[in-house]
């Protein structure tokens, strides 16, 4: 059977606000896993369905280990998202990843402590692959958008994701260099998970808005400096998505439309009525 392509974005409020989004309509989800950050904004964007969800809620009312990504992830499913275009700001780690930069991760490190990042527990046991964290496929397309538009973009890099809701100490900014990774941030990590669990394809456009506290040379970050650099970044963020979506293949070729084939352990017959209730969307194709 073939699956329509519906594009999914996560990101701040400012980026359902895209030249040429048509159809607009606000959903409001109730899910097994409690509610979404927000209502969900679907529309056509260049003759493909897209469907926006702001992380923080309208307002930026919920901090990063206050996001139900479970709701939000499960709501992108339940909506028919086969791929996810998720931005995000993140500190910069490296001298040539300047504030106004994009960076398209390939990998995570986690240090968060706080987060459900599992949809599975409660009776089924679930392990997906998670080497390569993020969509090859999505990458690409997001790569060949920002070469199309001429917007500054790093192909690759490593996105540790960090509890929050305070900045790094400078200690925890001079360990975290040491260890290699290139950009810093608070959300996108869990995402990542949930999103190979629902099998929808997922890619991080990470953009850099501060040097954390680790650089002599520039101030330490701060909300008004991350305003600053985000005000005049979100047009090109706007760009970038609105290039991305009608580039998107119609038809998979990578592993994501199937990471759970292998991935339960739970003998069908131990599946209790209520598991399946609440992880049908995700597990009746193959229990």
């Amino acid at each position: 059977m073939t699956e329509e392509l519906v594009v999914g974005v996560i990101g701040g409020s400012g980026l359902y606000e895209i030249d040429g989004l048509e159809s607009i309509e606000e959903v409001h989800l109730a899910t097994p896993f409690g509610a979404p950050s927000d209502a969900f904004m679907t529309g056509v964007l260049g003759g493909v369905k897209m469907v926006f969800l702001p992380r923080h809620g309208r307002g930026h009312r919920i901090l990063p280990s206050e996001i139900n990504f479970r709701a939000n992830l499960w709501g992108m499913k339940s909506l028919g998202v086969t791929r996810i275009v998720s931005v995000s700001a993140v500190g910069s780690m490296r001298e040539d990843i300047v504030p106004g930069d994009f960076v398209v991760i390939d990998q995570f490190f986690d240090r968060t402590r706080h987060r459900e990042d599992t949809f599975f527990g409660g009776g089924v046991v679930g392990h997906v692959m998670f080497a390569d964290p993020v969509c090859g496929e999505v990458r690409k397309v997001v790569l060949d958008a920002g070469g199309a538009l001429g917007v500054k973009v790093h192909d690759g890099g490593t996105y540790i994701n960090m509890e929050g809701p305070q900045f790094s100490t400078r200690a925890e900014s001079r360990i975290y260099r040491g260890w290699g990774v290139d950009v810093i941030g608070m959300t996108n990590l869990q995402e990542a998970k949930l999103a190979r669990e629902a099998e929808i394809c997922y890619a991080t456009v990470a953009m850099a808005t501060d040097y954390d506290c680790w650089h002599e040379g520039h101030d330490d970050v701060t909300v008004e400096s991350i305003l600053e650099v985000m005000a005049a970044t979100i047009a090109n963020a706007r760009a970038l998505v609105a290039a991305c979506v009608p580039r998107m293949p119609a038809a998979r070729g990578c592993g994501c439309g199937s990471a759970l084939q292998h991935a339960i352990m739970t003998s069908p017959d131990a599946i209790t009525s209520e598991a399946r209730t609440r992880l049908g969307l995700l597990i009746d194709k193959y229990v």
